[in-house]
């Protein structure tokens, strides 16, 4: 049967699929919009199952926030390679899928990929965007961040973002968007040190230890004294890791908390997210 251009425009609209496999599932399908979007959703897992060994190394990270600034959502979506990644249409599929998780809040990464985006689920469009891509495509993380005011952060060339969530509304909007950068470019672990997961804490502590007792200027030093020189170590660790500690970008002189006090003395952070890709 004839198939028209508004049919298969209206295809695209509901699959995100490209025009030439929305002509030729319809016609498959004779006219059928569910059968022909049931056609692409195979195509995909076909192309999907053929790639499965495939690393999907590139991809886009978006973080955005809702009207009131109280919600932040931050996804990945990866592909193959970093010419797909670039591509507008791909940025703006990615996008509309952390828009909608910006919507709708979802719980985690599994109720994100069951929501309805264009009349079919997350899941099913990406797998759509499989089929006409060619490329193993995938969301792979969905972070969410509530809190009485949230800044997000998007590195140019969508590869790195951030969110941090404070625990009261900011005077100034420029103040979130230092600490976002500074998360951004310092790579804290944690908010504070007494928040650092006890993993972490042992890790360092025992490469603190073992750093101490190499080092040539400790040697024939009691136990108890090299205990205390891997404390320093991991005040120092501490000081350096955890973002209220570190220095501000902005002025080496004064530390992440100071500078927050000095804007607001009962402001501080409650929680951020960070994730780059190619780290």
């Amino acid at each position: 049967m004839a198939i028209t251009a508004a049919e298969v425009n209206k295809l695209r609209q509901m699959t995100g699929a490209g025009m030439m496999d929305c002509k030729k599932a319809l016609e498959e399908a004779n006219g059928d919009y569910e059968k022909a979007s049931e056609i692409i959703r195979k195509k995909g897992q076909l192309v999907a199952a053929k790639r499965a060994d495939r690393e999907a190394t590139e991809g886009v990270v978006l973080a955005s926030i809702s009207a009131d600034a109280t919600f932040g959502a931050l996804t990945v979506v990866c592909s193959e390679t970093d010419f797909v990644a670039k591509n507008e249409s791909f940025v703006a599929f990615a996008k509309s899928i952390n828009d909608l998780a910006v919507a709708n809040k979802p719980a985690d990464i599994a109720a994100l990929k069951q929501l309805k985006l264009d009349n079919l689920t997350v899941a099913d469009v990406v797998m759509g965007k499989v089929g006409t891509i060619g490329e193993k495509i995938d969301l792979i993380i969905y972070n969410k961040i509530e809190a009485a005011q949230v800044i997000a952060y998007i590195h140019p060339g969508n590869k790195l973002a951030t969110m941090v969530g404070f625990n009261k509304k900011l005077s100034d909007a420029q103040i979130g968007k230092d600490i976002a950068m500074q998360i951004a470019a310092m790579s804290p672990v944690a908010v504070d040190k007494d928040v650092v997961p006890a993993e972490v804490v042992a890790k360092e502590k025992d490469i603190a230890l073992e750093q101490t007792r190499l080092d040539k200027k400790n040697e024939g030093k009691p136990a108890n004294i090299l205990e205390k020189i891997a404390e320093g170590r991991l005040e120092k660790f501490f000081k350096e890791s955890t973002l209220l500690n570190q220095e501000f970008i902005k002025d080496s002189k004064v530390t992440v908390r100071e500078y927050l006090k000095s804007t607001d003395k009962d402001l501080t952070v409650t929680q951020f997210v960070r994730y780059t890709l190619n780290a």
